[in-house]
């Protein structure tokens, strides 16, 4: 069975959040329309994001519904597939932001970086002027990132303002080429550094997943795999699933070598977080996987 996953996200003002998360969930559950639609969608003022999983009719059903609710397609939507279900169960959630900031000056509908096509990613990067950033979480960069990008080593995207602020100088850095998995986290980031100062602010359009989708591999400067948030943990060029699996205590991703270390204790523990946990968490989390295993 080949599951249809679709990431999506649009930066739109929107109102009546309740009366709208109720509307979609209520799709999203219908057996007859929608069938066993898994994954999260958010709602916020600011607009919609969220990534999805189930029947290709049903993901169809959904993103057609979105798009006349909310112009969907005028935002970012990419497509792929998955070899099991992607998620657990469907979440749909209203927060204060689609992806979270906490930088009011930060405005995607007001101002955004330069997007740069995935076919034009190269030249811009190549530019010695150019001063390249990832703008994701340290256990999204370990399973890949672009040839000789700056890993700002964030533990959360809050985290990227204090990066800016203590490593970044507009006046030294004139031209910055961020990136991230769909797109999303650039928007708030480019509009972030423009509000401080920086003037040539450019950003991957659709994210990692775009540029791996359309470039081929002969002349890709990606190295590894992009990690996604989803059971397939990563994927690679032309969106294939890749080999990684992933820690269920902390959500580490982890290679086969992880697996194999002493620390490594399935549905427990990776040499990331074994000497985090105590006696009473790691029996917890042993008896958790225990429950999931037994009613797999």
């Amino acid at each position: 069975m080949t599951y249809k996953v679709v990431a999506l996200y649009r930066f739109v003002a929107l109102d009546d959040l309740p009366a709208l998360r109720e509307e979609v969930l209520a799709l999203c559950q219908d057996n007859d329309v929608c069938g066993d639609v898994c994954g999260t969608l958010l709602l916020a003022p600011e607009g919609i994001n969220g990534t999805i999983g189930g029947m290709p009719d049903a993901i169809d059903n959904v993103v057609a519904f979105l798009d006349k609710k909310l112009g969907v397609h005028e935002g970012e939507l990419k497509f792929s597939t998955a070899s099991a279900k992607p998620f657990n169960r469907l979440k749909v959630r209203i927060k204060k932001e689609i992806v979270t900031l906490r930088a009011p000056e930060a405005d995607p509908t007001k101002a955004v970086g330069t997007y740069v096509a995935p076919k034009d990613w190269n030249d811009l990067v190549a530019d010695p002027e150019v001063t390249l950033v990832d703008t994701r979480n340290i256990y999204e960069t370990k399973t890949g990132i672009f040839k000789g990008a700056i890993d700002p080593r964030i533990v959360t995207f809050t985290q990227f303002k204090d990066f800016v602020q203590n490593k970044m100088d507009p006046a030294k850095q004139k031209k910055v080429a961020m990136f991230c998995t769909g797109g999303i986290r650039c928007e708030k980031a480019s509009s972030y550094m423009l509000a401080h100062g920086f003037e040539d602010v450019y950003h991957l359009k659709g994210g990692i997943l775009k540029y791996l989708e359309d470039i081929p591999p002969e002349q890709s400067l990606w190295e590894g795999d992009c990690f996604v948030f989803d059971k397939r943990v990563a994927v690679g060029h032309g969106l294939k699933e890749g080999t990684w699996d992933i820690c269920f205590g902390c959500r580490d991703p982890l290679t086969a070598e992880d697996k194999e270390h002493k620390s490594y204790e399935e549905g427990v523990s990776c040499p990331r977080c074994a000497a985090t946990l105590t006696p009473n968490k790691a029996e917890i989390r042993r008896q958790r996987h225990k429950q999931m295993t037994e009613t797999a």
